[in-house]
């Protein structure tokens, strides 16, 4: 089968900790050593998460003396393809030696007149307290919202429409290569009057984008893996409970903030609403596990799963992976 895994950008860089480039990598080596398993077994597509890193680089190109402006968004999201697409080529090839393994920066479509863009939702870079992210906001010109018990910034999130370098990643893979690719959702890009590429201010959701991408690439299966074992209905409520197995319509109709586990959910249910596939959401860890049904929360048109997805292409089985 086909495997696309999204690794979220807090995989690479979880709650607390600080953003050097050492603690990075080693959570990237246990990303990797986690998701190996289905490199050896499937052709596999691995997309990333890039929050706090484009974060990062945002408060230090705002800081920099030497620039007249900072740098915008879209160039951020493609250094932070470089950067982090270089940790995960690496770890992947010390992984299994001998397997090809490409990483690209890609653009991903969107609509100039997105509604998103006046109401941004994205949270990206570092958690603050509210009285550190309210200074910063007055003084880089920020939005910031609150995130669980902390403060972030956020930007605009338009809905991807598609991965430009779609038909470049397939020939990557059907070559035999572990590709990774569309990290941070993709370089947000718009079509000019002209219909030239031209980058905009934004961050696209790389759930969204991994949803898009595997229907393009015509996956069977597409797993959004997080830092949660399961989605949860009646979140946060003496009610809660993990949701084991559902239907697009029955998880949609559970409702979500549209800030974190929203975008999950609103990809696994496009995912499988357009191609009648098997997608789901749990943990990195779990990855195997789901595929088995015996871990996350598994979304398919029945709302039954037995662990063993039915390809949704008429020619070879493909399997799409996110983790974020």
């Amino acid at each position: 089968m086909r495997i696309v895994v999204a690794l979220g950008g807090n995989a690479l860089l979880q709650r607390g900790q600080k953003p050097d480039a050492e603690i990075q990598e080693a959570n990237v080596r246990r990303a990797v050593a986690a998701l190996a398993p289905l490199a050896k077994k499937h052709e596999l597509v691995l997309t990333h998460g890039n929050g706090p890193q484009v974060g990062v680089l945002a408060l230090q190109s705002a800081s920099d003396p030497h620039l007249t402006t900072p740098y915008p968004f879209d160039v951020l999201g493609a250094q932070t393809q470089g950067m982090i697409g270089y940790w995960l080529l690496q770890a992947m090839q010390n992984q299994l030696p001998g397997q090809q393994v490409a990483a690209i920066i890609n653009q991903t479509l969107v609509e100039a007149a997105d509604p998103a863009f006046d109401d941004p939702t994205k949270f990206v870079g570092e958690v603050y307290d509210r009285e550190q992210a309210e200074k910063l906001a007055a003084e880089r010109g920020w939005v910031v919202k609150a995130d669980g018990a902390g403060w972030r910034r956020v930007v605009g999130s338009p809905k991807p429409q598609r991965v430009v370098e779609t038909r470049l990643i397939r020939l990557l893979l059907e070559s035999g290569a572990v590709v990774v690719c569309a990290g941070g959702g993709g370089v947000p890009v718009i079509r000019d009057e002209r219909g030239e590429l031209v980058g905009v201010e934004a961050v696209v959701d790389k759930d969204l984008t991994s949803a898009v991408l595997a229907e393009a690439l015509d996956a069977d299966v597409l797993l959004v893996l997080t830092d949660v074992p399961n989605v949860m209905s009646d979140f946060g409520t003496p009610q809660q409970a993990p949701v084991l197995r559902a239907t697009p319509g029955g998880l949609r109709a559970m409702g979500f903030p549209a800030g974190s586990m929203g975008p999950k959910v609103d990809a696994v249910c496009r995912f499988v609403e357009l191609t009648g596939g098997v997608a789901a959401i749990g943990t990195l860890d779990d990855a195997v596990a789901i595929l088995r049904g015996d871990a996350g929360t598994i979304v398919t048109p029945s709302g039954t799963y037995d662990g063993q997805p039915v390809p949704v292409r008429h020619s070879q089985g493909h399997l799409a992976v996110a983790a974020s």
